[in-house]
């Protein structure tokens, strides 16, 4: 039997990294591509091709040479993200669109490159956020790109189907070093963790693996029902809205 294939963006740190990891141990051939590799991709025993996110040649000759060299693409993750924080009026043209860019318009054209690529049964995961669904202030152009990655999502599945599926992942508050990034700018870092988690019902926010370990369920075998979707892993962020009964 052929040897399942998976390729990630943004797998050198954080939920991307962790999918690697649990891909691997699922048996799985896995490459990454980005801007630069890391000893723990090579550890893990995953493959690193460059590749400049915001570039759409590099993208497009990046699928051919992957094509060449490892044949049918199973799995497609889109995880690659960044995080810019404003409002529309105090963010740059130049900031948004490298924002929309690298979380909009890179798994619009990986998408376009994989899915001529995959065999019956492929699956693109595309990785979103709770942020599709609610927003925090002063994240426009993260809120505007995560509510795309929706529709993105819910076109492929209607146009490819029932070949290909495509699902996104919408993880909470997790973990990670973009979160890190994110509180090294608080004044005071740990009252801004203390109020994650407990806006989380779990009480806590999320780790990187239980995220990853979603993403692998669905490249495996056992849920080719699931398409079209927009699955949370956010420990319940967002459901509670407060208040009281009595």
């Amino acid at each position: 039997m052929r040897e399942k294939f998976a390729v990630i963006t943004g797998g050198t740190s954080g939920i991307g990294l962790e999918t690697v990891k649990t891909l691997v141990r699922d048996g799985f051939k896995v490459v990454v591509i980005g801007l630069a590799s890391s000893p723990e991709l090579v550890a893990n025993g995953a493959d690193f091709i460059q590749c400049d996110l915001l570039q759409p040649e590099e993208i497009e000759n990046c699928f051919a040479n992957i094509s060449n060299e490892y044949g049918p693409i199973d799995c497609l993750i889109n995880n690659a993200g960044v995080l810019s924080y404003g409002s529309v009026t105090d963010l740059s043209e130049e900031e948004w669109d490298k924002v929309l860019g690298i979380n909009v318009k890179a798994p619009f054209l990986c998408a376009k490159h994989t899915i001529p690529l995959m065999p019956p049964g492929g699956i693109v995961v595309n990785v979103a956020s709770v942020q599709s669904f609610v927003a925090q202030p002063n994240v426009a152009a993260y809120a505007t790109s995560k509510a795309a990655i929706l529709g993105l999502t819910r076109s492929i599945a209607i146009d490819f189907s029932p070949d290909i599926r495509c699902v996104a992942v919408c993880p909470g508050t997790i973990d990670t070093p973009m979160l890190h990034t994110a509180m090294e700018q608080a004044s005071n870092p740990q009252a801004m963790m203390d109020e994650l988690n407990a806006t989380h019902l779990t009480g806590r926010i999320g780790k990187p693996e239980e995220v990853a370990e979603l993403i692998a369920f669905l490249c495996g075998d056992k849920c080719r029902f699931i398409n079209g979707q927009a699955i949370r892993v956010d420990g319940g962020l967002g459901v509670n809205i407060g208040g009281s009964a009595n």
